[in-house]
């Protein structure tokens, strides 16, 4: 299979010029919005290889299409593709809420094993800001991505499973919980599953030269779950020497100052963090946190730098990647035309640097931030941007192809 992506004994990826990489569009408005940003990333790898290189989607089958013509949310081939091609990138999925099925994104991630979130987070000139000085923020996000209490372990009030849970806790701890009123949910996190995330950050920050990683947590008051994370956190900035000093060794050898060639590696409260980002975003670069807290701090960085319509996000394991994007469905848009493609096409761009077509991905997001200038945008920045012309998602896409020229 020559045009398939292989692993090299060194864990990097062997790219063929012609990989064939599966896609998902999606659920509500994916079909369109994939559409869109499959056109700005062939005409990127084009414009910048010149034919010599191209890529062939496949698309493979998750959410309401695959239940429609399998019966089945998530079938096992479309995991079986996406584990043998290495490389796949995905539209947003339908998740109900407090009922139904469980999220098919937290699925995807747990069945393949991609253990780190990885969200970026940096502000486009133009793109309307609710902060001041928006341009300071530039935070890559690193978020658990197989644990906590996304793994899902929960029970309904009054079942018998939450009831004997209940009749647990009282034994061990004497707390009281109303046994037919109380649901019960179970937040996991290993050592092992904490120590290759973090490590993943900081190799992260060492080969993109970051000066600094932190640790999020809630450890004050988890203390056997996030506090666990920090610890085990730090435990793995000892595993890097002569790159990694931890806070209380800055001030203990090194009277506060960074060495040169170092990079800081601290730690902060979650609820610390929220404020640390929104009033001294310039002092952080690598954030690495536990899963529900990744999920709350890219969100809300995303909001910082003007919405998730341009938040772009990887799930990473060890033997594959899947690129997403990072907001919901909207339905009631389907098939209009209408929304902004952004996440998936700036996803697209990390999936090209991730395959080591770094050229390719840079092109798509210079020429984003060109379209954005040029104030030729959808219509969720256009009511925001004054005299900007609001474009379709389709025209959208071949106004960021023209400024490729």
């Amino acid at each position: 299979m020559k045009n398939i992506i292989t692993l090299n004994n060194d864990g990097s990826l062997n790219v063929p010029d012609t990989p064939q990489i599966p896609y998902i569009p999606g659920d509500g408005t994916g079909p369109d919005i994939w559409k869109a940003a499959q056109r700005v990333l062939d005409a990127a790898v084009e414009k910048t290889y010149g034919g010599k290189k191209k890529i062939r989607f496949l698309e493979v089958l998750a959410g309401e299409a695959a239940f429609e013509q399998t019966g089945e949310w998530l079938p096992k081939e479309t995991l079986e593709t996406i584990k043998t091609h290495r490389v796949a990138i995905k539209g947003p999925l339908t998740t109900p809420v407090g009922k139904g099925m469980r999220s098919l994104n937290v699925a995807i991630r747990q069945e393949l094993d991609l253990f780190a979130c990885i969200r970026p987070v940096k502000y486009i000139q133009g793109v309307p800001s609710p902060c001041n000085g928006p341009e300071a923020i530039n935070m890559i996000i690193f978020r658990e991505n197989t644990e906590d209490l996304y793994k899902g372990i929960e029970w309904e009030a009054g079942t018998e499973e939450a009831k004997q849970a209940i009749a647990f806790i009282r034994e061990k701890s004497g707390q009281n919980l109303d046994e037919n009123f109380t649901g019960i949910g179970i937040k996991p996190i290993s050592r092992d599953n904490t120590k290759r995330l973090v490590r993943k950050a900081i190799q992260y920050a060492i080969d993109h030269n970051r000066q600094n990683v932190t640790l999020m947590h809630k450890g004050n008051i988890m203390k056997f779950t996030e506090g666990a994370f920090l610890k085990w956190g730090l435990e793995v900035g000892t595993e890097f020497p002569h790159k990694i000093v931890s806070e209380q060794a800055l001030w203990d050898k090194y009277d506060g100052k960074v060495p040169q060639g170092k990079i800081l590696l601290k730690d902060r409260i979650a609820d610390n963090m929220f404020q640390q980002v929104l009033m001294r975003p310039s002092e952080y670069d690598v954030i690495a946190c536990p899963n529900l807290n990744g999920d709350y701090i890219s969100d809300l960085l995303a909001a910082m730098v003007g919405g998730l319509g341009l938040a772009p996000g990887a799930n990473v394991g060890s033997e594959c990647a899947v690129f997403e994007a990072t907001h919901g469905t909207a339905p009631k848009y389907a098939g209009m035309d209408k929304v902004n493609p952004g996440s998936v096409i700036l996803s697209g761009a990390m999936m090209l640097d991730h395959m080591g077509w770094q050229e390719a991905a840079e092109l798509v997001r210079s020429a984003i931030g060109q379209a954005i200038l040029n104030k030729r945008v959808t219509y969720d920045l256009a009511r925001q941007i004054p005299l900007a012309i609001e474009l379709k998602c389709s025209e959208f896409a071949e106004e960021i192809c023209a400024c490729m020229g």
